[in-house]
């Protein structure tokens, strides 16, 4: 069946399209055009935009469950959630927790993978830790965080690697090298985070193919003194190496307005990725959540530790994210989108989602001019939201 999309504002990688149509069959789009193609099925835009689905690298939960440690139900539930607010596809992410936690989540996700109950694609999991700095742990529990453990990690790998897409960690730690080959061997995509890494830690990964930071500006190192020399942290690499892509929580709270257009205005919109890094309590009326077993307390639109002392992860969904980028920002939809769907869709290697253009998955998203999701679609089908 071809069902035609008429009378949006297509947003394409660099402008905003008027008077084309797309065209999908068979879960895929057959085209953008002008042409008056045959269809079986219309849908009206009425005048909004026309997206591609949002593609969420980083988060860990929602509708009180913690993909750290939720049953399927509890995960179907958390992803269709953010499937409401514009996303499509997604890399549920688990947290510094036991061993046999991790594997436990990982079995469950599995599972939830396999299921038909779930309205978008989970493209594969993002393991956070627990290969990380215990001075940078952030909201990571402490009681976990380690340096890489090899017997762990290749039996975490022999199980489950085909549904691992990326993994964080530490790279100052003794054993990252190893770990980092032993990623490559599997396919699975390194990523800087929770670390005081300095620029040589930072550049022996680099070389082995690490090009990606986790939560930019979050929980990372910045310049240090050593006998009057400063040394470059993570930040500055991030700004330096200009094949480095990032990751930003743009809830218009981890980053304020200012430090996301320098990080713009330095590494362009081609190379950030816009994260929610939500937790359970996104999308749930508790004041007091935890994320992977650290209490936190919900407040004026963020989650903080409980003391308040720093930010302990996001209660944002992804339409929040564009909403900052265009209406506090300034940023053209265009932009904004391009950063929430091409970018993440080429970091991850997903080369048939992330854009409208014929022969990309039809995932795609009706919004209006406030980022308000109308509709969903997911592989040609609309989301029984």
């Amino acid at each position: 069946m071809i069902t035609k999309i008429s009378k949006g504002k297509i947003i394409l990688e660099d402008r905003v399209l008027e008077g084309s149509n797309v065209y999908i069959d068979d879960g895929v789009i057959k085209a953008v055009t002008t042409d008056e193609l045959e269809f079986d099925k219309e849908i009206n835009a009425e005048g909004y935009y026309v997206s591609p689905g949002f593609i969420d690298l980083h988060l860990h939960g929602a509708a009180d469950g913690d993909f750290s440690n939720a049953s399927v139900e509890e995960n179907i539930a958390a992803v269709n959630y953010h499937c409401k607010h514009g996303t499509t596809s997604l890399f549920p992410t688990t947290l510094s927790v036991s061993f046999e936690g991790l594997m436990a989540s990982l079995d469950a996700m599995r599972e939830t993978m396999q299921s038909d109950k779930t309205f978008l694609n989970i493209c594969g999991v993002h393991l956070e830790g627990p290969y990380f700095s215990q001075n940078q742990s952030g909201a990571q529990n402490k009681d976990f965080i380690t340096p890489p453990i090899k017997e762990d990690y290749d039996r975490i790998l022999e199980k489950h690697g085909d549904i691992i897409s990326r993994w964080s960690f530490a790279p100052e730690n003794e054993g990252s090298i190893e770990f980092v080959e032993t990623l490559e061997k599997h396919n699975v995509i390194p990523s800087i985070a929770h670390s005081d890494a300095k620029y040589d830690d930072v550049m022996r990964v680099y070389e082995k193919g690490c090009k990606l930071i986790t939560h930019f500006y979050s929980c990372i190192s910045s310049i240090t003194r050593e006998k009057g020399f400063r040394k470059l942290g993570i930040m500055e690499c991030g700004y330096l190496l200009d094949d480095m892509d990032i990751e930003i929580i743009a809830d218009g709270c981890h980053v304020p307005k200012e430090l996301f257009k320098l990080a713009l205005k330095i590494k362009t919109s081609d190379n950030i990725c816009l994260v929610t890094d939500a937790m359970s309590c996104c999308g749930s009326d508790k004041t007091i959540s935890s994320l992977g077993g650290v209490p936190c307390k919900i407040k004026s639109g963020v989650a903080y530790l409980m003391d308040e002392s720093a930010f302990a992860g996001s209660i944002a969904t992804t339409d929040r994210l564009v909403r900052f980028c265009v209406k506090e920002a300034g940023l053209s939809i265009f932009e904004a989108v391009k950063m929430i769907t091409v970018n993440p869709a080429r970091v991850m290697k997903l080369s048939k989602k992330g854009k409208i253009a014929a022969g990309y998955d039809a995932d795609i998203l009706l919004f209006d001019d406030d980022i308000n999701i109308k509709k969903v679609i997911v592989g040609g089908k609309e989301a029984a939201l």
